[in-house]
Formats: structure tokens, C-alpha cells, sequence
């Protein structure tokens, strides 16, 4: 790690006492432990003698009016996409009756991640993080403004959508590398918590009310709405975002020597799967493919127990709440130092849960189920701080940008192959298969962790 991981803290803001240290159990708690202490000593902050950290609080949290404005404007672009995203994926199943296409035009949405993770990820170190962002949002603005334009094609808008979407992984790899520049220590895992909690409320929101806006309003409406959540996304965060250089800008490199920059794919790539603090934590991420299945499959199952598009946002937003209300309870009840232990046991409760399914329960109950798993969901809020804390910060954009690329790609292809089996098969055998793939998959994750 270079000098950057050493960084002071931003003029004009002051420490908030003493710099709680997160000191994981195992292997990756000494890498994420190190690279915390690091950040805290170049603030001139401490931990106590025995490891113990000051309880942080949500205060200690929105006190920094840069954090403030990232949540805001995550807030916003995250609750118009699922508006957006409930809106087509209803218009699509019914025009064309398929579950099928249902399922491709949801995993449309969020397939591109898997290649802006890959690809556009880098950009977010090689130029100004802040600067990454607010160009973003004003593309994805004016890219949406045109989805709402009278008589657009059904294709067109799908692929539209498929452009509004790779353009967001550089804003959200942004957003991600600025965190730990903002709150440091358990200050950052709460903050963490707030971030992924935040998302899963305004998932909620914009699926709950998707069904519904587009019989009262229309598909063209919701997607100004849409739009306006990225314009105001992108005025929050030019008003009240620090600038910052880039993390990692372009440097010549010696003739003699293969030309390779910190951005570059393979060197991402060689990075996190090089790490056991790094690979293992991200692929628990990935089992969110087998726990997001309900969501591509979730009009079909709607129709088959003769529910409405009103019982496909409830079925969509209860995965989502269950997930935030988890995220809050986990990180505030679960010491720093135990979260680690609790990340393997929650992901295979999150997918076995789904395996009730089975039993074809009626809508009320299969909202229950998704309210269970997302509840259990809240092992994401340990691993996604264990990754991003043990990325080494020049780099740290474009690690996060492939371990969400590959957890929005598995989340579409298992969306699209859910999809498939559903034209044939009844979406609450689906979704039990794939709690059963899933639970496996977190016992086999297990059991190479601990051989290694």
C-alpha cells in the first residue's frame, strides 16, 4: 500500500474524539485491522490500550455534511430507478405476456453493472471521484428524459435502460472509494449500515408505489420522475461533496516495463481474488443472485396466485425492508469484532429461508418469507465494509466496481434463467430451487475458507 492509505484528514473537518477500531475475527480482521489503524494514525487517532473503540453513533455519523450529501443523493437515484424498474418490467409482462421477457427486462436493469464494473469502474480513481459522479448523473438524466419521450419502442426504451444502467457503475464505485475517505473505523461500518439501509428503504419506496404509478400516471410520467431524481442527485453532491484529486491518476511508465495502470482490469482482478480479505467476503456478496431470484420471477408468481400489480410491489418491497430493518439491527446489536463470525450463518439462513417456497404458500405468507430473508440479508452490511476497508485505496474504485459487476451479473443471469424455467415451471418451485442452490453455494464458501 503507498502513500495515498496515509492520507490526512480533509481541512475543516474535525475528529469526533477517539477513532473506534473495527477489529474483525480470523485472517481478514488482521488485514482490515491494519489498514484501519492506518488511516487512524495519520488522523492522529487512537483506539484504547485494549482494542476497545467508543460506541459510535448515527449522530457521529450525519455530523459530516459530506456523508449527508452522499446519502441524500444516493436516496434519490435510488428511488426513481426502482420506480423505473417496476414500471417496464410491468409494461413489458403485460404486452407480451412472458415471464420470460419480464425477467430479461428486469435483469436488463442491472446486468450492465456487471460490464460498467468491469470496464468504467477505473475511471472513478483516474479522475476526481466527485467530478465521476456528477457526470453520471446528468447522463443518466438525460438518458431517461429520452425514455419518456411519446411512442418510444418497446426495445428502445429496454435498451435505453441498458445504457442508464452501465453509466451508474462509475457512480456508485465512486461513491463507495469516498466513504472511507469521510468516516474512518467503526464510524465507517455504521455508516455503511446507513448507506445499505438507505438503499433498501428507497427500494421499497419505489417499488411499492411502482405498480401504482403506473396505472395512475403512466410509464412516461414515472420516468420523469425518474430523471429528476438524477438531476437532483447530481446538485447535491456539486453543492455539499468536497473536491478531491484523483485517487490514482495517469502516470508514464518506464519503457522497458509492460505498461500497466492501477485501473487496469487485470491488475482489479488479480487484486481481489489474490486476498482471501478481499475474495471471500465479495463472493458472499455474489449469493445475492440466488436471493434475488423472487424479484425476476415476481410477476409471474403474482399472477399465478391471482394477485394484482399492487401484491408485485409488495412481493418486491418486502425483501427490501426485511433487508434494512436487518442492516439497522446488525450493526447497531452486533459488536464491530463479531460481525465477521455472523456473515457465513446469515447467508445460508438468507437463502435456505427461501426454500418455504416449496410448500406453495398463499401471497400473505410468501410476504413473510421475503421479509425473513431480507431480514437475514443484513450479513451484506459485514462484508461489504470487510471488503472496501481491505481495498487498497488507490484502487479501491475499481475493486468495488468488479465485485458489484459480478454480483449484478449473477443476479441477472440467475434472474433471466429463473425466468425461463417459470415458463414452464411454477415460480414458487423456482425460487425454492434456487434457496437450495444458494444455501449450498454458502456452506461450499465455508468450507474453502477454512481450508485456506
Amino acid at each position: 500500500m503507498d502513500a495515498d492509505a496515509f492520507r490526512e484528514a480533509p481541512p475543516g473537518r474535525a475528529p469526533h474524539g477517539p477513532e473506534p477500531r473495527w477489529r474483525p475475527h480470523g485472517a481478514e480482521g488482521v488485514a482490515i485491522a491494519r489498514g484501519t489503524g492506518a488511516r487512524s494514525r495519520g488522523r492522529g487517532q487512537a483506539g484504547t490500550a485494549d482494542g476497545a473503540a467508543a460506541r459510535v453513533t448515527f449522530g457521529d455519523v450525519f455530523a459530516s455534511s459530506e456523508f449527508r450529501a452522499l446519502w441524500a443523493a444516493q436516496m434519490l437515484s435510488v428511488a426513481g430507478d426502482q420506480l423505473a424498474r417496476v414500471a417496464l418490467t410491468i409494461l413489458v409482462f403485460n404486452q407480451t405476456h412472458s415471464a420470460l421477457l419480464a425477467a430479461v427486462t428486469f435483469a436488463v436493469s442491472i446486468v450492465p453493472t456487471f460490464l460498467g464494473g468491469l470496464l468504467l469502474s477505473g475511471l472513478a480513481d483516474r479522475f476526481p471521484r466527485r467530478t465521476v459522479m456528477i457526470a453520471c448523473d446528468l447522463a443518466r438524466a438525460a438518458l431517461v428524459v429520452a425514455m419518456a419521450m411519446p411512442g418510444m419502442p418497446l426495445a428502445v426504451l429496454v435498451c435505453l435502460l441498458f445504457a442508464v444502467t452501465l453509466i451508474g457503475a462509475p457512480f456508485t464505485s465512486a461513491r463507495a472509494a469516498l466513504y472511507p475517505d469521510i468516516l474512518t473505523g467503526d464510524s465507517y461500518v455504521l455508516g455503511s449500515a446507513v448507506s445499505l439501509t438507505t438503499i433498501q428503504f428507497a427500494q421499497v419506496a419505489g417499488f411499492a408505489v411502482g405498480g401504482a404509478a403506473v396505472a395512475l400516471i403512466g410509464v412516461g410520467p414515472s420516468l420523469l420522475v425518474d430523471a429528476s431524481t438524477f438531476a437532483a442527485s447530481a446538485v447535491v453532491i456539486w453543492l455539499w461533496v468536497r473536491a478531491r484529486p484523483a485517487a490514482a491518476p495517469d502516470r508514464p511508465t518506464a519503457p522497458d516495463r509492460p505498461k500497466e495502470r492501477r485501473g487496469d482490469l487485470a491488475a482489479g482482478l488479480r487484486l481481489v481474488f489474490g486476498s482471501p480479505a478481499l475474495w471471500f467476503p465479495m463472493l458472499l456478496g455474489w449469493l445475492a443472485a440466488f436471493e434475488n431470484v423472487p424479484e425476476g420471477v415476481a410477476v409471474p408468481l403474482v399472477r399465478t396466485q391471482g394477485g394484482g400489480d399492487v401484491w408485485v410491489g409488495l412481493l418486491l418491497a418486502a425483501a427490501a425492508l426485511g433487508s434494512a430493518a436487518g442492516a439497522l439491527v446488525f450493526s447497531r446489536a452486533v459488536p464491530p469484532a463479531q460481525r465477521p463470525r455472523w456473515m457465513t450463518p446469515l447467508a445460508v439462513a438468507a437463502c435456505g429461508v427461501l426454500m418455504l417456497f416449496a410448500f406453495r404458500p398463499p401471497l400473505p405468507v410468501m410476504l413473510v418469507i421475503l421479509l425473513a430473508g431480507g431480514l437475514f440479508d443484513c450479513f451484506q452490511v459485514a462484508a461489504y465494509a470487510a471488503f472496501v476497508i481491505a481495498s487498497p485505496p488507490a484502487q479501491r474504485s475499481q475493486a468495488f466496481g468488479i465485485a458489484q459487476g459480478g454480483m449484478t451479473l449473477g443476479q441477472g443471469v440467475a434472474m433471466i434463467i429463473a425466468g425461463a424455467v417459470a415458463q414452464r415451471a411454477d415460480p414458487s418451485l423456482v425460487i425454492a430451487a434456487s434457496g437450495a442452490l444458494g444455501t449450498v453455494a454458502a456452506l461450499a464458501l465455508a468450507v474453502s475458507r477454512r481450508r485456506r
